[in-house]
């Protein structure tokens, strides 16, 4: 049935132009690419390869237009038999036996195009269509009717006589043909709009995707959006950055201080990051990343505020286990209440696009002001990319969304082991977010050390002095300034010579805090030095 109205929830008029009804399709959101719908009365083209998904695509909108008033003649032109298609798609929650034949009729035409040609098919379309008051047709097979006119020009003629008598019907009309990309036909350019479904392999990945080829009446959302079939059916995940292109210019005014909880962490943010702002926690594997973001949710359920914890690489048992672990011993306690989400991802292969709406529409659900967000691992969004070169609009968009919802977010991200320098996974991130913490080892008479710094703190004073902190079954100890700060960034310590004001002997070695014995032990283990020979003397001839 057709819906009237205006904007993305019905219709989108041309200037000079009365608003086009629409037919909604309610297939997730092939509504929103076409802002709005298909256009009533008009013809679409919905072309792929095999196994793309065409014959589920159109049934899905099918059994969604009836169930809201609508009557749809679905007509094969194909050899596989109605009985199989319908076993097949029972499988799927948009399935309802009870319209069929009533409100969506089955009709095989293949023989009467074999007996009479494009002539008789078009007889038959009409007949069936008139009796049934349809308001949607589906012709699946369109590459068969081709191959029953003699010339492009007689099965233009053809397309012709379908358009005219569908639109005097007021019907919408979708016509499926297993074209591959690239390939030119004739039924492209006499349509309407043209969805093309793809099927392709990245890696030993397979990858669907549709794309709006042309809508005429109306702008839709171009590109390649990913589509994965399920047991709903299809389900479209428009790209990230074009879903949230025109996001709201300003979030919330009253903003608060964030805090960790980790007294002296705190402190050098001035007492915690703001609310609403986004800080990426940029480390090497094991520096304590995850644990310091387990500690930024907690110190906000105590507060009242509530969090969520989006990650890829821990089940939610090991994740409380490892909170436990560590001193936060009421963390299981706000995850029993609900105040505290575990929204684990499992090790699957992701769709980027879907993670997202996942995350922003189960925020969007809870209703809540001044929450936590943890998301544990941007290398998992990564790692889902198709397009690569898309991370760094793909993050931006998603950080601004979360900003407007008024999101305090974290992310953490893996810097390698051990290098000579701060290498950012992304660097197009450190424009995006607001904070940078950093995290990572330093190596000391064959010992490691962990040390945080605070890179860059937007809109806030912040103290960047570089600190060692510790983690131990008492939670996370945030120690005062690292007083042996020379080379730290390199991630490596090492010996430093006497300045001039000082004698040889009280030479040493900067130390971290901690460290038993500092400068005073190395000084105290150094053997004197010999006394240098009288000239001319062998070394045989001394003592």
């Amino acid at each position: 049935m057709s819906n009237n109205g205006d904007g993305d929830g019905g219709t989108t008029a041309a200037e000079g132009r009365s608003p086009s009804k629409r037919l909604v399709t309610n297939v997730p959101r092939l509504d929103f690419i076409t802002k709005g719908g298909l256009i009533q009365g008009s013809s679409y083209a919905i072309i792929g390869p095999p196994g793309s998904g065409k014959t589920v695509f159109a049934n899905q909108i099918a059994f969604q237009h009836v169930r809201t008033g609508g009557k749809a003649l679905y007509v094969t032109l194909l050899t596989e038999s109605h009985g199989r298609m319908l076993e097949n798609l029972s499988q799927m929650t948009f399935f309802d036996a009870s319209v069929i034949p009533e409100r969506l009729q089955y009709l095989s035409a293949y023989r009467e195009l074999e007996k009479e040609g494009l002539r008789g098919l078009l007889d038959l379309v009409r007949k069936n269509a008139q009796q049934h008051g349809t308001t949607l047709l589906i012709i699946d097979g369109m590459d068969a009717a081709k191959e029953f006119a003699r010339t492009d020009l007689t099965f233009k003629r053809f397309l012709q006589d379908l358009q005219t008598f569908c639109s005097i019907l007021g019907c919408t009309t979708l016509l499926l043909a297993p074209h591959h990309a690239g390939e030119i036909h004739p039924e492209n350019t006499a349509v309407d709009g043209i969805f093309e479904l793809s099927l392709w392999l990245h890696g030993p990945r397979a990858v669907r995707e549709l794309i709006a080829v042309k809508f005429r009446g109306g702008p839709s959302l171009l590109g390649r959006h990913e589509v994965e079939i399920s047991d709903q059916g299809i389900v479209i995940h428009p790209r990230t950055e074009v879903q949230f292109a025109h996001p709201a210019a300003q979030g919330r005014e009253d903003r608060i201080r964030m805090p960790f909880g980790i007294p002296r962490l705190d402190d050098a943010l001035h007492g915690g990051v703001l609310s609403g702002s986004t800080t990426l926690l940029l480390g090497a594997p094991g520096t304590g990343k995850t644990l310091l973001g387990l500690r930024f949710l907690l110190e906000g359920a105590r507060a009242g505020q509530p969090g969520v914890y989006f990650g890829f690489y821990e089940t939610p048992p090991r994740l409380i286990e490892k909170a436990l672990g560590t001193g936060m011993k009421d963390f299981k306690k706000y995850v029993d209440e609900g105040l505290i989400e575990i929204q684990w991802q499992p090790p699957l292969e992701h769709n980027l696009d879907s993670l997202a709406e996942r995350l922003l529409e189960r925020i969007a659900e809870r209703k809540v002001s001044r929450l936590r967000l943890f998301i544990d691992g941007v290398a998992g969004f990564r790692s889902a990319a198709v397009y690569p070169d898309r991370m760094g609009r793909f993050f931006s968009a998603l950080t601004h969304q979360l900003r407007m919802m008024d999101v305090t977010t974290l992310y953490s991200d893996e810097t390698p082991l051990f290098s000579p320098g701060v290498e950012m996974p992304q660097p197009e991130a450190a424009a995006t977010v607001e904070n940078v913490i950093l995290v990572r080892y330093v190596e000391l008479r064959s010992q490691l050390y962990r040390l945080l710094s605070i890179m860059k703190m937007r809109e806030s004073a912040y103290d960047s002095s570089i600190r060692e902190f510790s983690i131990s079954e008492d939670g996370i100890t945030v120690a005062d300034t690292f007083e042996s700060a020379e080379s730290i960034l390199t991630g490596h310590a090492r010996l430093t010579s006497a300045s001039p004001a000082r004698s040889p002997r009280k030479s040493a070695v900067k130390a971290p805090l901690g460290t038993r014995g500092g400068a005073k032990k190395q000084a105290a283990s150094k053997k004197p030095a010999r006394k240098k020979a009288p000239a001319g003397a062998s070394r045989r001839s001394r003592p």
